[in-house]
């Protein structure tokens, strides 16, 4: 019998690691190396969800799961019905880990602690035989006869027939994918909340609305959903998705653009003047105030009375129409001006990375270079929050693996 061929795997994060172990498990046919230039593996694994690690997205169907991917969702649609999140629970049980799932879709495993998570793949890996390397860093990869060769910082060089990118979105791994010819879609930020410095809203921080509909100056974009009032702006499900469908246009604007709200989506401008008119031919000795119509949190009501300019304790019949039709639009269209972005807690997201087209998604290998493959972040696919970016990386790990271990 010959001598093993070699797969190296560059980055020991989600996607890499979980490449290793899945290679390891199809088949032991192959020495399966990963290298990690850092001491710390799976970092982002550790403090994502809170320390509690949010694996993957309670969405079985991949049609409406590629709808969560601003960047890659077309891409995707194929792996998805390979491998999606019920593949992934399977994986995990197999393992001996069980999730659970949240009231919002999100799943986590049952103990609530990442570790449960970072023990089961490193254990997985170290159980298919997987050798991993901390602490070596790549200078430079060179494309040989038969396979590639790996320039070590303080190492020897060393030979691999399959090489793995899955670095994230580290600036070296872009650079080396660009030294073996591909193309880098500029990272740029997604994921984020809006720093609005200016809104009359700053001290009602800690206020949630559960329904509320955000859209964009000049932009396509909208999404509607729960809110939360910032003692700098606005975050929540409603911006974060928001941020990261507009990542590219809010970039390219420098984050200074109008943020628009809609504190009512489920009623038109003129349902809501209907409702204020028919309350002051009804009332027209309460005041506004006292009234809340709407259901939203009263703090927030009383100041959009005032942002309407209808001054405390005036009764309806004072209030003059031209002062309710101010206040429907103000419910329906309130304008704050963004100055900026705040990274939402540790989990900072960017989009940008390789080039789809220059993948087959069929296997996550190259079109341009024989026995190169893709995983994970370092591609140009990005997903909102809600564990949707670590099924990227599970999925696009499995088909590279699957793909390797089919040679």
């Amino acid at each position: 019998m010959g001598q093993k061929k070699r797969v190296i795997i560059i980055g020991g994060g989600a996607a890499g690691i979980f490449a290793a172990a899945v290679l390891g498990e199809k088949t032991n046919t192959f020495e399966i190396i990963v290298l990690e230039k850092t001491r710390q593996l799976l970092s982002k694994v550790r403090i994502s969800g809170g320390g509690r690690c949010n694996v993957t997205h309670a969405q079985f169907d991949p049609k409406k799961l590629t709808a969560n991917y601003p960047r890659g969702n077309k891409e995707l649609l194929g792996p998805f019905h390979t491998f999606q999140p019920q593949d992934t629970t399977q994986w995990f049980h197999k393992h001996g880990v069980e999730l659970k799932t949240e009231e919002d879709g999100r799943m986590f495993p049952t103990t609530d602690h990442s570790s449960t998570i970072i023990n089961c793949l490193l254990d997985a890996a170290k159980q298919a035989g997987v050798q991993i390397r901390n602490e070596y860093s790549i200078r430079s990869i060179e494309k040989t006869e038969n396979g590639f060769r790996l320039h070590l910082d303080n190492h020897d060089p060393i030979d691999c027939d399959y090489l793995i990118l899955a670095t994230g979105s580290s600036p070296q791994g872009h650079a080396l994918a660009t030294s073996l010819g591909h193309t880098i879609v500029s990272p740029v930020p997604s994921l984020f909340t809006f720093n609005v410095p200016t809104s009359p809203l700053l001290d009602l921080s800690g206020i949630t609305i559960a329904d509320a509909e955000l859209s964009l100056q000049g932009m396509p974009h909208k999404q509607r959903g729960s809110l939360l009032l910032t003692h700098w702006g606005f975050s929540g499900p409603a911006a974060l998705k928001l941020s990261a469908w507009a990542a590219r246009d809010l970039h390219a604007c420098n984050y200074r653009t109008d943020l628009f709200i809609n504190w009512l989506p489920a009623q038109t401008q003129e349902e809501i003047l209907n409702t204020l008119n028919t309350c002051k031919k009804q009332k027209p000795h309460k005041s506004l105030d006292q009234e809340n119509l709407f259901g939203l949190p009263l703090n927030l009501w009383k100041r959009l009375l005032q942002m309407s300019h209808i001054s405390p304790g005036a009764t309806l019949g004072h209030i003059s129409d031209k002062m309710l039709k101010t206040l429907a639009q103000q419910l329906s269209a309130s304008s704050f001006a963004v100055e900026g972005k705040t990274t939402y807690k540790s989990e900072f997201v960017t989009c940008g990375g390789i080039e789809l087209k220059e993948i087959n998604f069929k296997s996550m290998e190259s079109r341009l270079v024989p026995n190169l493959f893709f995983a994970g972040e370092v591609l140009n696919i990005d997903g909102v929050t809600g564990g949707f970016n670590f099924q990227n990386a599970w999925t696009t790990a499995y088909l590279a693996a699957t793909a390797i271990a089919a040679r």
